[in-house]
């Protein structure tokens, strides 16, 4: 059987490991450890990756693997499961987005290991997880108080990342480019294949998120021929080539029409904006035909904010142009 390294610690056949990779001490000097939870099948197969809580307040990921590990699904009967719930220890202690320092995780890598704190989380990740694995799962929430319907993000033009999004099957996949000095580009630049799940909204816990990225999962290990059994998705699978957001022209109170996961048409009225004094309001009409992807749960907002993110689908483009031919 092929030898089996995670964090370069060898991993046996059959055998379950809890790992702890050293990051850094808080200034009270207590010792902060990213958790590593690997777990082989008696059997050769590919190695999973599943990561989570890279911002430290999306604890939806966090949930998905917890549950994975909590009900025994991360025990393979071929390949290698490896599980990382919190990638970002400190952002979890703090209900952050960031490391202490401000920046953000997953616009630091390759990392350095003498770096800023986000920095030395990210090398840590490049250095001893990404040359082991042959795939991953990034899990990710909506932030700033946005709910994402469950979805999957890719660079669809490599075959690879499109078969291992038609496994997990998401309700959504979005075609989706890489993020300057993310996790997902590095990944790509090393060979491995990672595909991000967004389902949610931050500091908040999204059943229907947690649910489908579990199921999700299962399907991409079902897939991988590392387990014998999966689920079938609730939902048809939409592949989403394009994407724009329905900003607010005038600041105010924001009261949505519609919910997540819902088809709107161009010109159908999705919302309203008043005033906080009773005096005005103003509609809030959708820019294209698409399904919501990501919805804003902030009523106060302001001129420009994002209110609702559509993704558009061939049958959204061809509604979108012959209505316009209309």
């Amino acid at each position: 059987m092929k030898l089996v390294r995670i964090a370069h610690q060898e991993i046996r056949p059959g055998e379950f490991k809890e790992i702890k990779i050293n990051v850094a001490r808080l200034p009270s000097q207590t010792l902060i450890d990213t958790p590593i939870y690997v777990s082989r099948g008696m059997e050769d197969g590919p190695v999973l990756a599943l990561m989570a809580g890279m911002h430290g307040d999306e604890i939806n990921g966090l949930e998905i693997v917890r549950r994975i590990l909590d009900g025994g699904l991360h025990q393979p009967k071929r390949g290698t499961i490896v599980c990382m719930p919190i990638i970002n220890v400190y952002g979890f202690l703090n209900f952050s987005r960031e490391v202490p320092d401000g920046k953000d995780v997953n616009r630091s890598f390759p990392g350095s290991k003498n770096g800023s704190l986000a920095s030395r989380v990210a090398w840590h990740v490049t250095h001893d997880i990404i040359p082991f694995i042959d795939y991953g799962i990034d899990f990710h929430t909506g932030g700033a108080m946005r709910t994402n319907y469950p979805q999957v993000r890719a660079v669809l033009n490599n075959e690879k990342n499109m078969e291992l999004a038609n496994a997990f099957k998401a309700p959504f996949t979005l075609d989706a480019p890489f993020r300057p000095s993310s996790l997902r580009k590095e990944a790509a630049k090393k060979g491995k294949n990672i595909i991000v799940y967004e389902g949610g909204e931050s500091l908040r816990f999204d059943q229907q998120a947690i649910e489908e990225g579990i199921a999700g999962t299962l399907r991409l290990m079902h897939h991988l021929n590392m387990i014998d059994w999966s689920p079938e998705p609730k939902e048809e699978n939409r592949i989403i080539w394009s994407s724009g957001w329905v900003r607010a022209k005038h600041a105010g109170l924001f009261h949505a029409n519609v919910s997540c996961g819902q088809l709107v048409h161009k010109g159908e009225w999705v919302g309203t904006i008043t005033d906080p004094f009773g005096t005005t309001k103003e509609k809030v009409i959708a820019s294209d035909t698409g399904y919501i992807i990501g919805l804003n749960n902030i009523p106060v907002v302001n001129a420009g904010d994002a209110l609702m993110h559509l993704g558009m689908d061939n049958f959204c483009k061809m509604s979108s142009k012959k209505k316009e031919e209309e």
